[in-house]
């Protein structure tokens, strides 16, 4: 089941969230600050980002992650899935593909015209995943200029 985040599944999520920034699907680990932040402006407002978790029987077993912005390229909004995650003992269960199709039925009934993703290279069974539900690579060298510290120059996450 996904269901949206809710102010009480701030330490749930923090907790998965932590998980997530400690696995090899992402580049570093993040300090414990921008968990919390995430989850607070999620609870702020829903303009610009939103969150869900998964669960199985009542537990919570993942968490995913959107954000939304304009892209004139795209002829309009587009919904960013920002992040992922299943416990291992939960992955291959339908739960991404659950969570996809969601992020997909919200995107149309709120007038997206894309879906935009990152995955690692090395991450071969997610890039399988969105390739089997119809997503394309996107011939564009990403670049990021960091204005604040992530946690990857030495801070403690």
């Amino acid at each position: 089941m996904i269901r949206k985040l809710e102010p009480a599944d701030r330490d749930t999520f923090i907790r998965l969230s932590e998980l997530f920034y400690a696995s090899p699907a992402v580049l570093h680990p993040l300090p414990r600050a921008f968990h919390e932040e995430a989850f607070d402006e999620i609870m702020r407002s829903r303009d610009y980002a939103d969150g869900c978790l998964l669960e199985v029987g009542g537990e919570a077993v993942g968490f995913g992650l959107v954000a939304k912005t304009y892209s004139r390229e795209a002829g309009g909004k587009v919904l960013w899935l920002e992040e992922l995650f299943v416990l291992p003992a939960y992955r291959s269960c339908g739960l991404g593909r659950e969570f996809f199709a969601a992020a997909e039925q919200y995107a149309r009934e709120n007038g997206f015209a894309r879906i935009r993703l990152e995955v690692e290279e090395e991450n071969v069974r997610a890039r399988s995943l969105y390739e089997r539900l119809g997503y394309e690579d996107l011939e564009y060298r990403q670049m990021v200029k960091q204005l604040r510290p992530s946690g990857a120059e030495g801070e403690e996450a």
